[in-house]
């Protein structure tokens, strides 16, 4: 059973103590358990067809042996097992291991944890012993420098800061801090997150299955405590060769990583365009610590466990004209405002940034620009502020195959006028803003593809994120454990936005313990979010075969916000053919005036009343601002009886504007 998340001020002794020994924690010390693989950490049949390809195995450190402390399940944002794979994970302190049975032959792992940021901010760093059978030790350095954030947006790396907005609304206080006599006591840190970061360890040798991997905190460990939360195995192949290329080495870069290698790449990349000859780049890390401007260019590397391309953060002498005021590493087109870029083809090599802080006017991704026709295949991106930021317009980028993690806001953003685009079958895990976003502000996006994607615990906002557009899909994407102020899926009119129209397909999603609680409105949000700020959301929406498992609150919520629940409206929204299994309140919530039609919608293990429906809160005595047509096919329910039983059709008012949670038993086959 998860905690429902309460609003406190809590101090950091408080938050390590509750978030990482809550009464439910215990040690189970045990031998030689058989591997659990699962996938967002659920029996992957139960996910079946949904989600990303990868070449991994995924094993949860609770599913392991260990004699170090499980802690959660819990969903209470601010706490270590909110923001982990499945909301549990394992505490080690010196001396202590976890150990993980291999399902099948690998030589490689990454391992996902989480320790402690130095008292005054800025991250340490942590040995972590790896053995394989008992033998064979190599060590990991772990590092808190790009984890850990604290209070308000857009965050600070300092614990002991003072509010950054003080003339905000505070739900800790329940009030303006800046407008209270006196002012109120704010803990500090304030609001800590971001608490996970991961690495990858290549193993030297071929292991087989039945081969026990163990993580041991050694003795000698400056962290006080080691969180894991999971291991992800996998056999990776020989390094890719390209014999016909222009191999950066011969231009001057530096596959040891101790001299800059920027001009080098430059240099490649002149004397390819000018022969017609890709770039390749080898086996090697590679220092570049700033952007490598591309246009019709395929630049390959060895595979992205092989080829690294390194860079550090470097502050501006003087601001850039787009207001940055750092650079980084980084592969971008030109600006659409020169025409973008065309015919670029990125594949198979890392991008490990330096970003610490979130600067929103800092140019500091993996990937920018603008780039049409053109494809990146194969990446692994970590460390920067966004994976990949495209500002249009621009058109046919298909983006496939890459894994981004530890990001400190989005891993990839269509932003403005990007078209006929295809995003497909990438991983996403621990992004500090939306994982997946198509923001249409100024132009809109349109004719685009979200499909069969893995988005992991998104530490702030959604999962996938549609802010207007035209004609856009959100088809086959797994989504799991969205920790606060956001949803598994967002259907914004927010941020600037143009309006929704044409057709919005959401279909044969599945979403897994997702729901956040609103900070600010002090409610939960649905697996799926409706949200009229700006606009009206009006367009023909066809929410199809989606699951919803183990909704926090609830699975479906319209909404407006209430300083203009007067102006804006939901309408035209059908869902159809949908399991949801699990709400910790209603199925559907409404606050928001329109309509929707429900067909062949399945439900159990309904907390609260099927239906939560406050319309805009005017109340009228002829019932709810917002109605529900039944299209039939609609059954199961819960705890009050069938979820849309003829009472509540079309309008009934049902408004409960905070109801009890009922935490829901855990998914199981339908």
């Amino acid at each position: 059973m998860f905690r429902v998340p309460r609003v406190i001020a809590v101090s950091a002794a408080l938050v390590l103590a509750a978030g990482l020994a809550p009464p439910a924690a215990f040690a189970h010390a045990t031998a030689g358990r058989a591997p659990v693989v699962t996938r967002a950490g659920l029996d992957p049949a139960l996910v079946a067809g949904r989600g990303a390809a990868v070449d991994f195995a995924e094993q949860e450190a609770e599913n392991a042996a260990t004699n170090g402390t499980v802690i959660g399940p819990d969903r209470t944002a601010y706490t270590l097992p909110a923001e982990a794979s499945g909301r549990t994970a394992v505490r080690l302190v010196p001396g202590q291991h976890v150990e993980f049975t291999l399902p099948a032959a690998a030589n490689a792992i990454t391992v996902r944890y989480s320790i402690p940021d130095a008292p005054g901010g800025g991250g340490i760093t942590a040995p972590l012993d790896v053995t394989v059978n008992g033998k064979d030790r190599r060590t990991m350095t772990l590092t808190s420098q790009y984890a850990w954030l604290y209070n308000q947006y857009p965050f600070s790396n300092d614990p002991g800061a003072d509010l950054l907005h003080p003339d905000w609304w505070i739900t800790e206080c329940a009030c303006v801090p800046a407008a209270t006599t006196p002012p109120p006591v704010i803990t500090k840190p304030f609001r800590p997150s971001h608490f996970y970061d991961e690495q990858r360890l290549l193993l030297g040798k071929r292991y087989r299955a039945g081969d026990r991997v163990r993580l041991t905190v050694p003795a000698r460990s400056a962290a006080a405590w080691t969180v894991i939360d999971l291991l992800d195995s996998e056999l990776v192949g020989p390094p890719r060769v390209v014999s016909r290329a222009a191999d950066v080495r011969a231009f001057g870069a530096d596959p040891t990583g101790r001299r800059e290698s920027a001009s080098a790449f430059d240099r490649a990349i002149a004397f390819a365009k000018r022969n017609r000859l890709k770039v390749y780049v080898p086996p090697g890390t590679y220092q570049v610590n700033r952007h490598i401007i591309v246009d019709d260019v395929t630049i390959a590397g060895a595979g992205s466990w092989y080829t690294i391309i390194r860079g550090r953060e470097v502050a501006l002498d003087t601001p850039a004209p787009d207001g940055s005021v750092h650079t980084g590493v980084g592969f971008y087109g030109k600006d659409a405002a020169d025409g973008g870029s065309r015919n670029v083809h990125l594949s198979g090599f890392a991008i490990e940034g330096d970003v610490r802080e979130r600067i929103d006017t800092d140019q500091v991704n993996g990937i920018g620009g603008a780039m049409s026709d053109s494809t990146i295949d194969g990446l692994h991106i970590r460390h920067t502020k966004v994976g990949m930021w495209f500002d249009g317009p621009m058109r046919n980028l298909r983006i496939t195959n890459n894994v981004i993690v530890d990001q400190i806001a989005d891993a990839i953003n269509f932003h403005t006028g990007v078209t006929d685009s295809v995003i497909s079958g990438n991983f996403l895990r621990n992004t500090g803003d939306d994982a997946l976003a198509m923001w249409s502000e100024k132009t809109a996006n349109s004719g685009n593809t979200i499909v069969r994607n893995t988005v992991q615990s998104p530490v702030l906002a959604n999962g996938i994120a549609v802010y207007g557009g035209r004609d856009n899909t959100i088809a086959g994407n797994l989504v799991a454990d969205p920790v606060r102020e956001g949803s598994a899926i967002q259907v914004g009119s927010r941020f600037g936005a143009e309006p929704f129209t044409g057709r919005l397909r959401i279909a044969d999603n599945t979403t897994v313990r997702s729901g956040t609680y609103e900070l600010n409105w002090n409610i939960g949000l649905g697996a799926i979010w409706f949200y009229a700020l700006e606009k009206d959301i009006s367009a023909d929406t066809q929410v199809v075969g989606n699951h919803f498992l183990d909704n926090t609150y609830n699975a479906i919520m319209l909404v407006s916000e209430w300083s203009v629940k007067d102006l804006y409206s939901i309408t035209n929204v059908h869902f159809k053919d949908i399991r949801v299994d699990g709400t910790g309140t209603s199925v559907v919530s409404a606050r928001v005036r329109g309509s929707a039609t429900f067909e062949n919608v399945d439900a159990r293990n309904v907390g609260a009343v099927g239906v939560n429906n406050c319309g805009s809160f005017g109340f009228p005595p002829t019932g709810s601002e917002f109605s529900l047509t039944d299209l039939g096919g609609n059954d199961g329910g819960g705890t009050t009886g069938p979820w849309l039983a003829p009472w509540l059709l079309p309008n009934t008012i049902t408004c409960d504007d905070r109801p009890p949670v009922v935490p829901p038993p855990a998914p199981s086959t339908w």
